[in-house]
């Protein structure tokens, strides 16, 4: 046996042990770090060859190993923008250089751009509206942002108008549509709709009889009504059409009209449950999409990832598709500073979905993942590892007073 080898194992003991003492402390360090995972130390011998009847102590090696795949218990908050995951994989984030990586700790602000960021200042990416993303990688991921101070203006591009026709009207001789002084009409509603500015206008549509089951239907710019009486508008009809009804009353042609509207873009104006029954006129159903410019009210962030704005107006408009990620070997990822994750060769590679989907978890927004360290275990270990440091501390004690032993047989 060789009294040299006793040493270096002594010293490869009390390394040993130091190395899960610094794994415990950093635990304790971090137990109110969101989204934080405990790391721990195991331990493999390291045997020596022997000869004959000698022995030749080893050492001990470690390796750290990070509980990376499992959860902590998850903390509500009163922030939208506070998210955790329930269930697998990871948020993808960035750097100011672009570069992506992963990390389980939800709780995100916006910065002065109105970029969502974590404690450490890296960006949440996501995918904008009906944007493009590869299953495998984070390109076409862009940053998250939540603070817009207005919706842009969204012109009026398909409306619908349901009513129904009064078959026992006179048929008339001169339509609305020829926009005369003696031009008249059956029935007259009115739809609002906006421009390409988000300003609201109003259309007066005209329907008119011109002969069995036929009708005329014509669309003004209301803004060019005249102050006295109905006709003639200041302008030409911006559209006209004709109605075919059968004799059940069922619309068979004309169902759809293209309307320029003031100021905007041309849209679909949608007729197609347009009846001519023995009823009075009634107007039973009138919507137009677009709408003004209003002030962001709030943020909702679904189950599934999708960010909706919700503006004073009540419009309600869909900005990113948060991102979640997993790999083959989470508890492989290389953890660095700001509680991010890098990716490795045993990590396994990136696959990139959306959150519910393909073995993903669900996000919960206003609320957080808390560490999952164990405080009492954590001391439990602390215990551990400093009986175990003093026992290998007497090993080398006792090699080295048997080695001083040795060298004063020569005296």
């Amino acid at each position: 046996m060789s009294l040299n080898s006793v040493l270096r194992t002594g010293v490869s003991g009390m390394n040993a042990q130091a190395n899960k003492l610094g794994t415990v402390a950093d635990n304790i360090a971090n137990t109110s770090t969101t989204g934080y995972k405990r790391s721990s130390v195991e331990f493999s011998s390291l045997v020596l060859g022997s000869a004959g009847g000698d022995y030749d102590s080893g050492a001990v090696q470690t390796s750290v190993i990070r509980a990376v795949d499992t959860a902590g218990s998850m903390r509500f908050t009163k922030s939208t923008t506070d998210l955790a995951i329930d269930g697998a994989g990871f948020f993808i984030v960035a750097d100011d250089a672009g570069t992506a990586y992963l990390t389980r700790a939800g709780s995100f602000v916006p910065n002065a751009s109105g970029e969502l960021v974590n404690a450490a200042g890296y960006k949440l990416l996501g995918a904008p509206p009906n944007g493009a993303t590869a299953a495998n990688s984070a390109a076409g991921l862009v940053p998250v942002a939540v603070t817009e101070v207005n919706l842009s203006a969204v012109p009026t591009t398909t409306a619908t108008l349901s009513a129904n026709l009064a078959s026992a009207a006179a048929i008339e001789a001169v339509p609305a549509g020829s926009n005369l002084a003696t031009s008249t009409f059956s029935s007259k509603t009115s739809l609002a709709v906006y421009d390409l500015l988000g300003a609201p206008k109003t259309l007066d549509v005209f329907y008119t009889k011109t002969a069995a089951s036929t009708w005329e239907v014509a669309v003004f710019d209301a803004a060019d009504r005249p102050a006295t009486g109905t006709f003639p508008y200041a302008s030409p009809a911006l559209q006209t059409g004709t109605l075919t009804f059968d004799a059940n009353g069922a619309l068979t042609a004309g169902g759809t009209l293209s309307v320029p509207v003031p100021d905007g873009n041309t849209a679909t104006l949608d007729l197609t449950s347009t009846t001519q029954l023995a009823a009075a006129f009634e107007v039973r159903r009138a919507v137009a999409d677009g709408s003004a410019p209003a002030k962001l009210r709030e943020t909702k962030i679904a189950p599934d990832g999708t960010l909706t704005a919700i503006y004073d107006s009540g419009a309600v408009r869909e900005l990113f598709q948060i991102a979640l990620a997993k790999v083959a070997a989470p508890s492989k990822l290389t953890a660095l500073s700001g509680n991010v994750y890098a990716l490795n060769q045993e990590s396994g590679a990136l696959q990139v979905g959306t959150a519910g989907t393909s073995g993903l978890g669900t996000i919960a927004s206003g609320a957080l993942e808390q560490s999952n360290v164990d405080l009492a275990s954590e001391l439990t270990e602390m215990i551990e590892a400093q009986r175990s440091y003093t026992a290998n501390s007497k090993v080398f004690q006792t090699g080295a007073e048997i080695l001083t032993e040795l060298v004063n047989l020569k005296r």
